[in-house]
């Protein structure tokens, strides 16, 4: 009789501790909400691309400052793409826990957030350090597009995201564009390298668009890929000339003919001088080059006259002071008639312009 007596009081209705709802019974709940967002942020596109490039605009402010911070945001948009990178793997994961994988518009907005996070944020990068007057202008312009397009839903989803290629291209170029940026800025990779590491990147992700694209027989299939995307990256290297070195711009420059040692700056500017004196004192090309901290870099002063190179001089630049890295080359040799027009060309160690100075010779 005791015992029945327990077993009564177990089940009454009244003496049971009040039950909380399971974990598993919440996670409709959640995604239902997460759903939500996602719904709301896409009618509200602005909000992403405004985050995304006011980060950048504050990641490039913070290096000029040599703050952390700046690398830790260039950190948060790699995260993104290891996301997408990893999306397979976690749905898998979501379904042998909860036992639903992830939602369809979940990954459509987080692959959208990345692009629109990853483009807003390499812009002001690629803003400041492109020279205007060249075919960089081109390539900034094209970001500048594409960061558009992003957060514009009926061509982002409408038409880019329809075309497989079209859009496989878009999601290569943006990522390439962002390790521009990331690799010098986080790793202190130098330009030239982080070219190189950032179009390798770019062609292993065409492999499976050329893959699909390709409908000729197995047997020459893979060789045809291989040899198409050779092409594909000696087409990117050769088409460096036209891409800003994301993290390098003059903040200085200046021709002169004398150099304070002191205060390391010019004592004068000269927009031109007469043949005479150029041959008697020779000419300094004084140029302010705003780098990362920590980044070492191996710069070219490239002399030019009517086009036409006729001197180059290296030297090397070190990153981290705000006002950028002092650094000038000295002309002393000239041709026997310097008349004309001259160009001090400011190039990375693969070429690729950082700026120009220019003066006339009369």
């Amino acid at each position: 009789m005791s015992g029945d007596g327990r077993e009564h009081e177990g089940t009454t209705p009244a003496a049971q501790a009040p039950t909380r709802p399971a974990a598993g019974s919440r996670l409709p709940r959640l995604k239902r909400r997460g759903l939500r967002l996602m719904v709301w942020l896409r009618r509200h596109p602005w909000l992403v691309a405004s985050f995304g490039f006011v980060s950048g605009v504050l990641s490039f402010v913070l290096v000029e400052r040599h703050e952390g911070v700046a690398r830790v945001m260039a950190v948060a948009m790699l995260a993104g793409w290891l996301l997408l990178v990893l999306e397979r793997v976690l749905d898998r994961a979501f379904k042998r826990r909860f036992g639903f994988g992830l939602p369809a518009p979940a990954v459509r907005y987080l692959t959208q957030f990345t692009h629109q996070e990853s483009l807003f944020f390499a812009l002001p990068f690629f803003a400041a350090s492109t020279s205007w007057n060249s075919g960089q202008a081109l390539f900034t312009a094209v970001l500048g597009l594409m960061a558009l397009v992003a957060i514009i839903d009926p061509l982002y989803f409408g038409r880019l995201a329809k075309r497989r290629w079209l859009f496989l291209g878009y999601h290569t170029l943006t990522l390439f564009a962002l390790l521009l940026v990331v690799l010098p800025l986080v790793l202190r990779v130098p330009a030239m390298a982080s070219y190189q590491a950032a179009l390798a990147v770019a062609v292993v992700l065409s492999f499976p668009t050329l893959a699909g694209a390709i409908s000729v027989p197995r047997w020459w299939r893979g060789l045809l890929v291989l040899v198409l995307l050779a092409g594909l990256g000696a087409t990117g290297w050769l088409a460096r000339l036209w891409v800003p070195p994301a993290t390098l711009r003059l903040t200085q420059v200046a021709v002169t003919t004398q150099i304070d040692e002191a205060q390391k700056a010019p004592t004068q500017s000269l927009r031109s001088l007469d043949a005479a004196r150029l041959l008697e004192e020779g000419l300094y090309a004084y140029t302010a080059i705003h780098a990362p901290l920590g980044l070492a870099e191996r710069v070219s002063h490239v002399w030019l006259q009517e086009g036409k190179e006729v001197d180059r001089i290296e030297l090397e630049v070190t990153g981290g002071r705000a006002e950028g890295y002092r650094a000038w080359t000295r002309k002393r040799k000239f041709p026997e008639d310097p008349r004309g027009r001259w160009q001090v060309r400011v190039l990375t160690a693969d070429d690729r312009m950082i700026g120009t100075l220019r003066f006339t010779v009369e």
